[in-house]
């Protein structure tokens, strides 16, 4: 396979560990869950205790997110040249589906409920899900800065602001049951938290897993990166280019630039992959320049 010169772009960007942010959460829901759970068995509330089964399946996820977030620093080996790195995405998948498993128990004692209806001590549910409401929402925040850039913080904070949410949808159905006395309300708010879970859950399980199958990250524009590098000088096509997520973090390309007539300088390449950064968000690029030429043909355009 004819080529004159491949470039790898070798800059590195330390990642915000959130290691503060991680163990604040995980010690604060986990505290919390326990308390929760006490207090929604003595309540006999559905809604309180499905709210504690969310929470409790939260801090299983935020334990993944975090130690998926510590691998991600750990430096690349001879056999894991990339590092860590996919364990973030492993991790989001993960969380996505514990979340996932957490609906199935919550539909089935909700129904189970809505058939064997028990009175509900209103006064307790309404308190602890306003200190939820209080946990939840502050945890979230010290997430806020990474989840635009990282699915795997993305995913620890969707859980907490959801979680949020939930305890403040917990508070109204508590204080319904307080003035109505309507005792089926609250086996309906946790079909309700179902509805919550699985909106906020889709986003997050749909992206881990084309992550997972090394597709375009969504916020990605393949046809925008493919018009760049069409239109750079000297490049009369492209071909074999790939464009994958190496983790919730950083993404890859590699592709093959067809020049007959002009060469890549290293100042050309440093162009290249500082528009690639800024423009697309793309932190390791491989390019391989061929002169297109019939003697030297590359068989890949026969796959790509």
């Amino acid at each position: 396979m004819a080529h004159d010169h491949a470039h790898h772009d070798h800059a590195h960007h330390a990642p915000h560990t959130f290691n503060t942010a991680f163990a604040l959460a995980v010690l604060l829901n986990a505290a919390f869950v326990s308390v929760q759970i006490g207090y929604a068995i003595f309540a006999d509330s559905m809604s309180l205790l499905a709210d504690a089964v969310h929470n409790f399946g939260d801090v299983c996820g935020l334990l993944l997110a975090w130690g998926a977030n510590w691998l991600l620093t750990r430096p690349a080996r001879e056999r894991y040249s990339y590092g860590y790195k996919r364990t973030t995405i492993m991790a989001a998948l993960i969380n996505a589906l514990l979340l996932t498993a957490s609906v199935a128990l919550i539909i089935y004692e909700s129904i189970w409920k809505l058939w064997h209806l028990t009175p509900v001590h209103a006064g307790i549910v309404m308190t602890v899900a306003a200190i939820g409401i209080v946990i939840n929402g502050s945890t979230a925040l010290l997430f806020m800065r990474g989840a635009a850039e990282d699915l795997n913080i993305k995913g620890a904070f969707l859980h907490l602001a959801g979680d949020a949410l939930i305890s403040f949808g917990v508070v109204i159905a508590g204080g319904l049951i307080y003035w109505t006395h309507a005792d089926w309300i609250d086996p309906l708010a946790g079909l309700l938290i179902v509805t919550i879970i699985l909106w906020s859950t889709f986003g997050l399980l749909r992206n881990a897993v084309r992550l997972m199958l090394d597709a375009v990250p969504h916020h990605i524009d393949h046809t925008a990166v493919l018009a760049y590098l069409n239109q750079l000088n000297g490049v009369r096509a492209v071909h074999d280019l790939h464009i994958w997520g190496l983790s919730t973090r950083e993404v890859a390309l590699t592709a093959h630039l067809i020049m007959p007539e002009a060469k890549l300088s290293d100042e050309d390449f440093r162009v290249i992959n500082a528009c690639l950064r800024h423009d697309f968000h793309i932190h390791h690029a491989t390019l391989q320049v061929e002169s297109g030429h019939a003697d030297h043909p590359c068989h890949v355009t026969e796959r790509c």
